[in-house]
């Protein structure tokens, strides 16, 4: 004869259902859950808990339903639980609402984001050339020796080379130390007229109060026939009156770069003392700001531009350099140094 159920369980169960809804039911206030929940719910000493670990002593045939029979009850139990909960701390909420809101009080105050000033300086250069009729381009980071170095006239032999100390990847590949490559790129696919700037971030094995190993730079080239230096000039002296002012001192000096010739510095009388000399110019009243030149005839022929037909000029300015002209910023580690007191101050 097959053993009886065991009805004592079964019976429990169903009191224990019966007395928690009841008491579930009788509580008004969110104080009383925690109390609920540990007298019935609880994974220590619970009743429910107690009820459950009992299906290890009836008989095996009973095991299932009696199990199934338990976990359907915590189910209703916890559902219940959880509504009653969310109920009155809705009800508590709107009732702590209607007392605590004073409508009198200002509202919070929510601080906007701003722009980085080094992009904000970097959307002001960028906004002068594009009304001078440049368009903007943008190249890769991780560069190839070729475009780096030997487009721009600079074969591995050059002594050039030892200018930059190059974050190499390989033999072929690295982080470009300058936008230049760019220049090289566009003329490749493009037939001249050509009037581009390349902005963009560059990387060179260097850091102290003015130089980081990573910065921004503008690379900007023009060409077509019959560009002469004094179309450099121009473009170069009304992008500085704009950026700074109006009656800021410009000069041009003689200087050398591979895929320019002739080459040129330009130089600026210092924002800071007016051009008087102070310890920011070195007391000369000018400061370098960038530099520049006319395209040389053989980075001409290695894009397959005829030099007797096509002429045209470059130049190159670190961002943060004019950036720390146009602000007064005795340091080019703030920058990159994240202290809010700093960058709030743009």
């Amino acid at each position: 004869m097959w053993p009886l159920p065991d009805p004592t369980m079964e019976q429990e169960l169903t009191r224990l259902r019966e007395e928690a809804l009841s008491a579930l039911a009788e509580i008004s206030d969110t104080s009383n859950l925690e109390p609920f929940r540990v007298q019935y719910l609880g994974r220590k000493g619970g009743a429910l808990t107690t009820v459950m670990r009992k299906l290890a002593e009836v008989p095996k045939e009973d095991r299932p339903r009696l199990g199934q029979l338990a976990n359907t009850v915590k189910k209703e139990i916890t559902s219940l639980f959880e509504q009653k909960k969310q109920d009155l701390s809705v009800e508590h909420g709107s009732q702590n609402k209607e007392q605590t809101i004073d409508l009198s009080l200002p509202g919070r105050y929510l601080p906007a984001g701003k722009l980085h000033p080094v992009t904000q300086v970097m959307e002001e250069i960028c906004g002068i050339f594009e009304g001078l009729g440049f368009a903007v381009a943008e190249g890769p980071d991780v560069e190839t020796d070729h475009y780096n170095f030997e487009a721009l006239n600079i074969p591995k032999h050059h002594p050039a080379r030892d200018m930059h100390d190059t974050f190499y990847v390989s033999d072929s590949i690295l982080l470009r130390t300058h936008t230049s490559p760019m220049q090289a790129r566009i003329m490749e696919k493009q037939e001249p007229p050509l009037r581009y700037i390349a902005p963009g971030k560059v990387y060179r094995c260097d850091s102290d109060i003015t130089h980081t190993p990573m910065f921004v730079q503008v690379e900007g080239f023009l060409v077509d026939r019959r560009v002469s230096f004094a179309d450099l000039k121009g473009v170069l002296t009304s992008f500085l009156h704009r950026m700074f002012s109006d009656d800021l001192a410009v000069r041009f000096r003689p200087s050398f770069f591979p895929f320019t010739e002739p080459s040129a510095e330009v130089d600026i009388a210092c924002v800071i003392c007016g051009g008087k000399g102070c310890r920011v110019c070195k007391r000369t009243g000018w400061i370098e700001i960038l530099g520049s030149g006319l395209i040389d005839p053989e980075v001409m022929k290695m894009v397959g531009y005829d030099p007797d037909e096509y002429s045209g000029f470059a130049f190159g300015l670190g961002v943060e350099r004019i950036a720390m002209l146009k602000y007064g910023i005795n340091d080019i580690r703030l920058y990159y140094e994240n202290d809010i007191r700093f960058l709030s101050q743009f």
